[in-house]
């Protein structure tokens, strides 16, 4: 296996600004890069956190979704006075979702071993599943490649129930259909029909999208300690029923300190994708398996958007008191309830996550706490032997494709082919019949305006007739070259599909076919500094 860090052209200015620690974005951050782990480590000892009753807790929620060996060893270790984690979250994507999952789950695995021997204390790698999402439609589907593009195949779940993930039951024969259809489209190999096997089981095992998640998860990260946790679980609710109310009584703070960032951030020129007011709450109430997004009135109830619930402040610490599972977070207050309920030595996140994070300081503040420091993912683009073969052939730098696709260069091959321009005689040829037939539309408009609109339609049909020789002349050249035409499509459906990052769009589930399970585990064991912003991984 070939690595070679890939730098990125197109950058958000935010997440490059942080990268390279310039601007003023540092300023918004508790430990800015380079980060401070020592530092951190020291803030966190002042600190205590409810290690037994989270140990207890996550012992009971692995259990179910067969958690290996590993992964009870570390829960153990977090018991010790002296562990931390390194944490970082998703949904629970059908099949791992897009691949930029896999390599977060990389990132806190490498992190945390990294610093583990650095700071000779147990660095446990955590990954949150944001179970008590209700958006299906952002979940339901993966992309595979089909016919040199990327085909999207979704699950239809004939249950339109609003649960959150945690909770939504899985239709085990519309799943084992959909997960057929998948696989006829893969190449068969030495591994696809245990692959196949495997996933099925993983399937029997599971009763919600979120178990499903979390048991593939263990497949493919069997010996490196990974934690899982379920935001959405019940007991994971009541173990965060003290630091709901915490977030209730500092509502004020977060909200107002939240709306100050985002002004400061605008006026240095960053623009961040978070609409917020001071009357957010930033919770969910959760009523008949609906999540109610609260904001507080102008007399401090609190209340749902649309008017579904009014509670006051006593009535809604009486919820999280004794009904904490009622109650979750949004992506204001999750980074604080992390914090909260992980000793956490550093947080793993992508660049969408890093652009909102820089606005989440004060919320942090407010709770007399420092954010964490915020480290941006490991970032994958994948590139096959065939691949890596028509790059060559065609004279396309790997770091050009990924940033740029190969349509441009598409076009200009073909150009090259198409001497002389068929598009450019035609156009000649129009022009020389429209001069040609002047003199024949002036006699005809001389014997009768009928005759003069006879002579319009019949240059427009001479034109029409060209047309369609120019356009059946490009079809005999394209089919001509059909084969090169393929592979520029494929390359650009491989390193640049829906013209973006091949990490947000393909699914690990091509390559698992190919390589096996293992390919997860060599790419987790290479070393890949974090520094880098982006890496081209040769298979």
């Amino acid at each position: 296996m070939q690595v070679d860090p890939i730098v990125l052209e197109k950058q958000n200015k935010l997440v490059k600004d942080y990268r390279d620690n310039a601007g003023q974005i540092t300023a918004f951050f508790d430990y800015p890069i380079p980060n401070k782990f020592y530092q951190r480590y020291q803030d966190l000892k002042e600190r205590c956190f409810k290690r037994e009753a989270l140990s207890q807790v996550l012992r009971t929620i692995n259990k179910q979704w067969g958690a290996p060996s590993s992964t009870y060893h570390n829960i153990d270790r977090l018991e010790r006075e002296d562990s931390v984690v390194v944490i970082g979250g998703q949904q629970a994507g059908l099949l791992t979702g897009p691949m930029y999952t896999i390599n977060k789950v990389i990132s806190i695995i490498q992190l945390a071993k990294e610093q583990e021997e650095k700071l000779q204390v147990p660095v446990i790698p955590v990954f949150w599943i944001a179970g008590e999402d209700h958006d299906f439609e952002e979940v339901n589907h993966v992309f595979l490649p089909h016919e040199q593009q990327m085909k999207k195949f979704k699950l239809h779940d004939q249950n339109w129930e609003k649960r959150s993930l945690s909770e939504k039951a899985i239709d085990h024969n519309k799943m084992e259909e959909w997960l057929d259809s998948l696989f006829v489209q893969l190449s068969e190999t030495d591994h696809t029909k245990g692959l196949h096997e495997r996933i099925k089981q993983c399937l029997s095992q599971s009763n919600t999208y979120v178990d499903f998640f979390a048991t593939l998860i263990y497949q493919l990260f069997p010996d490196h300690g990974l934690v899982l946790i379920d935001s959405g679980n019940h007991l994971v609710r009541k173990l965060e029923s003290e630091y709901f109310i915490q977030l209730i009584e500092n509502q004020p703070k977060i909200s107002e300190g939240v709306c100050n960032a985002l002004m400061g951030l605008d006026q240095y020129g960053y623009s961040v994708s978070l609409e917020v007011e001071k009357s957010d709450a930033h919770l969910f109430f959760h009523k008949d398996n609906e999540r109610i997004l609260l904001r507080r009135t102008a007399d401090g109830q609190w209340q749902g958007k649309q008017n579904e619930v009014l509670l006051s402040t006593e009535e809604i610490i009486s919820v999280a008191k004794e009904n904490p599972e009622s109650l979750s977070n949004n992506v204001v207050t999750r980074p604080v309830m992390q914090e909260l309920v992980f000793p956490t030595l550093a947080f793993i996140g992508g660049p969408g996550e890093i652009s909102y994070w820089s606005a989440l300081k004060p919320a942090f503040h407010a709770l007399e706490i420092n954010m964490p420091p915020v480290l941006p993912r490991l970032s994958f683009t994948i590139i096959e032997r065939q691949v890596e073969k028509l790059l060559k052939e065609y004279h396309i730098s790997a770091h050009y494709a990924i940033n740029y696709g190969t349509m441009d260069e598409k076009k200009q091959w073909f150009e090259e082919k198409n001497q002389p321009a068929v598009d450019k005689v035609a156009q000649q040829v129009k022009k020389a019949v429209e001069e040609a037939h002047v003199p024949l539309k002036e006699l005809a408009k001389g014997m009768g305006n009928d005759l003069g609109d006879l002579a319009d339609k019949n240059l427009y049909y001479l034109k029409d007739t060209i047309n369609f020789l120019e356009d059946r002349l490009i079809k005999a050249l394209e089919e001509e070259h059909s084969e090169e035409l393929a592979a520029f499509n494929s390359l650009h459906c491989t390193l640049q599909p829906e013209d973006g990052l091949q990490e947000r769009i393909w699914n690990p589930l091509p390559w698992l076919n190919r390589y096996g399970l293992e390919v997860i585990k060599e790419i987790t064991d290479h070393s890949f500094p974090l520094e880098n912003e982006h890496y081209a991984i040769y298979l």
